[in-house]
């Protein structure tokens, strides 16, 4: 440990003194705020890092003028999975009350980036200190979160990320692994090989193209007799999804198995208990839902790959604290656990 921290913890007079800046300098740092040279923002981070400076979050806390507020931007409609986010939300905003953060929730149409992008160019920085998005891809999307960004909103990506933009955060698991698990399992599952149909919600999605890239990356090099149908959009509509599923069975009378990568899962196992094959068709799907669980306990659904929604909101607004009052860091954090259901394990 250097000498500054064997004898106490480094304050802010500490950076200065070892970046050679003022006081004003280290504030703007910290917080985000314009004015500083890019050469002389790196030497005040160097200085953080050699001395080992954390911020006293509560303590920044405490001397703020106001209470943290927080946003977030959910998508609406008939996706199970994003009104189990909206829920979680809403449990714990009294809990964040009592720690000066106040959230707002702001549910929109689903995969319609006008809308975010929209809901995004109305964030003042005087009313929004951060605000949590599930986004699309779409360039409207892309250039409203860099100019949240610039107006001094911290943004951070929930489920779904946005990398190359000024988004600061990203809370959600890794897609690309859970691509490559379904494949793992799908492949064992059909070791002699057979079709496989793929439903997407929105390739303009991140986690559902990137769940896609592990999906095909992963079957390619270890079961390479599996053939794959699709991927075909169902917007993760319960109807859409229906009509997909249904329309896959009828042409495909030797289908093997459906990987259901987006949400819609309530037509899904419609479509599979209409047709009299459920069960024959081995299926994997996304998000422990009401939908995704009665599809485990009737034997409609093999496996779910599960994303905690509380303990994605957890992890999001400790994120978010710590962004909004200048905490360092930038890019993703730990993802989040996938968990694995079976009929068997059902909490």
């Amino acid at each position: 440990m250097n000498e500054i921290g064997l004898r106490r913890r480094a304050t802010v007079h500490d950076v200065a003194r070892a970046a050679g800046v003022s006081l004003a300098t280290v504030d703007r740092v910290l917080n985000g705020r314009p004015g500083v040279r890019a050469a002389t923002a790196e030497k005040v981070e160097a200085a953080i890092a050699e001395i080992g400076f954390q911020r006293d979050l509560s303590a920044s806390l405490l001397a703020r003028a106001r209470d943290l507020k927080l946003t977030f931007v959910i998508p609406d409609g008939s996706n199970e999975f994003m009104a189990s986010l909206a829920d979680a939300v809403a449990r714990r905003a009294s809990q964040a009350l009592t720690e000066r953060m106040h959230i707002q929730t702001r549910r929109i149409r689903a995969l319609d980036g006008a809308a975010l992008a929209q809901s995004l160019d109305g964030l003042d920085p005087r009313d929004c200190d951060c605000a949590i998005i599930v986004a699309s891809q779409e360039p409207a999307v892309v250039t409203a979160v860099d100019a949240a960004t610039r107006r001094g909103v911290v943004v951070m990506t929930l489920v779904s990320d946005l990398p190359g933009t000024l988004r600061r955060h990203f809370i959600g698991i890794d897609n690309i692994a859970a691509g490559r698990t379904a494949a793992s399992l799908m492949g064992r599952f059909l070791p002699q090989g057979g079709k496989v149909a793929v439903i997407a919600g929105s390739l303009h999605l991140r986690d559902h193209m990137d769940r896609l890239s592990g999906f095909e990356a992963a079957l390619a090099a270890e079961f390479d007799a599996i053939e794959l149908i699709g991927p075909i959009e169902g917007h993760d509509e319960r109807s859409e999804t229906e009509a997909i599923v249904g329309e896959l069975l009828a042409r495909h009378p030797d289908l093997g198995g459906v990987y259901n990568l987006g949400a819609g899962n309530a037509g899904l196992v419609a479509a599979l208990e209409a047709s009299g094959r459920s069960g024959a068709i081995r299926v994997i799907a996304h998000e422990l839902t009401e939908p995704t669980r009665r599809g485990l306990q009737s034997g409609a659904i093999d496996v779910v790959l599960d994303q905690n929604p509380d303990g994605e909101i957890r992890d999001a607004l400790a994120a978010a604290r710590t962004l909004a009052l200048g905490g360092n860091g930038t890019g993703a954090a730990d993802p989040i656990e996938i968990g694995i259901f079976l009929r068997d394990n059902l909490r």
